[in-house]
């Protein structure tokens, strides 16, 4: 092992065990972060003082559907994107491992696909514009991805490139030469800065008067920081989206980055007859 070398910690990815059941970290991780979602987002509807004069969208209560539809959808979401982007054949030949999400093996790129369309069911269910809705549900996003990212790191999976840095770590599945860990890189860049531009925009700017410019600084924020993180990320071996030096996690953002713009733009989607515009 070369000198500077960080040993990895070696932190087992069960947290403890319930007779013959194992919860692991990455399902608390999850847990943790939904419930840190659905705590702010009730606190963000029920503070009159964020909205302006037509005060919050819906009731407080209306939170827990709409944290419920997204996390399902995004979880579904995410899981689908992980065997339709990333690992295709390996599910293709254990179908039965797709069910297995508390093993690891999640893409963002497929969740917020999950998540978007869950936010436009219940905008459209509920006769609320998609963008203030969108806000919501970006506002609460980082709590589950920088707690995720961690979990990633728990899991030893999603390692980053080689490196001599001081910091650098050997990982249990990574052959013997150091490397960047990666997924505390994200955990600060997509998670917790995230979240801290969120809170800004929503506390200090009063943002969610502005519908859109939440969800919009946000999809920029994280395509941004996912581009710039995936420079340190080993990328997925063989994926038919590295291309030179472009990795699949980066092209997969600029759809993100697109909506971000779109949402800060103003753009649109098309209420059905009677119902507010979106």
């Amino acid at each position: 092992m070369p000198v500077l070398a960080i040993p990895y910690p070696g932190i087992d990815p069960v947290a403890f065990s319930v007779g013959p059941f194992d919860v692991r970290w990455y399902g608390l991780a999850y847990a943790a972060g939904l419930i840190a979602g659905w705590l702010m987002l009730r606190a963000i509807v029920a503070n009159r003082g964020l909205w302006g004069e037509k005060g919050p969208p819906f009731a407080v209560d209306r939170v827990d559907d709409l944290v419920f539809a997204v996390f399902v959808a995004g979880v579904a979401g995410g899981r689908l994107g992980q065997v339709l982007l990333y690992e295709l054949p390996y599910f293709a030949a254990n179908p039965t491992e797709i069910v297995k999400v508390w093993k690891g093996g999640m893409s963002f790129h497929g969740g917020i696909v999950g998540a978007m369309l869950a936010t436009v069911w219940f905008a459209r269910r509920h006769g609320v514009p998609v963008r203030t809705v969108m806000d919501l549900t970006a506002a609460a996003m980082p709590f589950g991805i920088l707690l995720g990212r961690i979990a990633n790191f728990v899991n030893h999976e999603h390692w980053g490139r080689v490196s001599d840095v001081p910091w650098a770590m050997v990982f249990p599945d990574g052959g013997p030469l150091p490397r960047h860990p990666s997924q505390l890189y994200e955990a600060g860049l997509e998670g917790l800065l995230a979240l801290v531009v969120v809170g800004v925009l929503i506390w200090g700017n009063k943002a969610l008067q502005q519908p859109g410019r939440v969800a919009g600084s946000w999809l920029v924020w994280y395509a941004v920081a996912r581009v710039i993180s995936e420079f340190f990320r080993e990328p997925e071996a063989g994926h038919w989206l590295n291309l030179g030096p472009f990795t699949a996690g980066q092209l997969y953002s600029i759809p993100v980055l697109l909506l971000g713009v779109w949402a800060l733009r103003g753009g649109a989607v098309p209420a059905r007859s009677g119902e507010p515009g979106s």
